[in-house]
This record gives C-alpha cells, sequence and structure tokens, in this order.
C-alpha cells in the first residue's frame, strides 16, 4: 500500500516520501480520514494528490528528517 522513499536534500531541508494508493472503492470522506490519521500521528504531510482515470489515487506525503546534532 505504501512505500517509504528519500529524495536528494534540497535548500538544506532533507524530507522523507511515501507513497500511498487508494483503490476507486474508497469514498472521498474514508481517504480524508486516514490521511488526517497519518498526518497526526507520523507527521506527515500532504505533498500531491493524483487522481487516475480509474479513479485510483496515488498520494505523497512527505516529512523532514530531523538530524540530531552532536554538542559534546
Amino acid at each position: 500500500m505504501s512505500r517509504a522513499l528519500r529524495r536528494p536534500p534540497a535548500r538544506g531541508v532533507e524530507w522523507e516520501f511515501d507513497k500511498v494508493t487508494f483503490s476507486r472503492e474508497f469514498s472521498r470522506n474514508v481517504v480524508t480520514k486516514l490521511l488526517v490519521e497519518r498526518a497526526e500521528h507520523g507527521g506527515w504531510e500532504l505533498d500531491r494528490v493524483r487522481i487516475t482515470a480509474d479513479g485510483t489515487r496515488r498520494v505523497v506525503l512527505r516529512r523532514k528528517i530531523i538530524r540530531a546534532v552532536r554538542t559534546a
């Protein structure tokens, strides 16, 4: 259902991307609830949505990768 990947950093910000596909059987409200839950609990935000000719929704989510910096 999903696959996480990483794109090269741009301007000092590094993002992690996750591709999610929903079949046409899922209603708009159900897809919205599932995406809101991922956003609230996983820190994801919406990057891109593509609705194909057959009604399949391909969603790309993203979240920042925070690197810990050693101070000592």
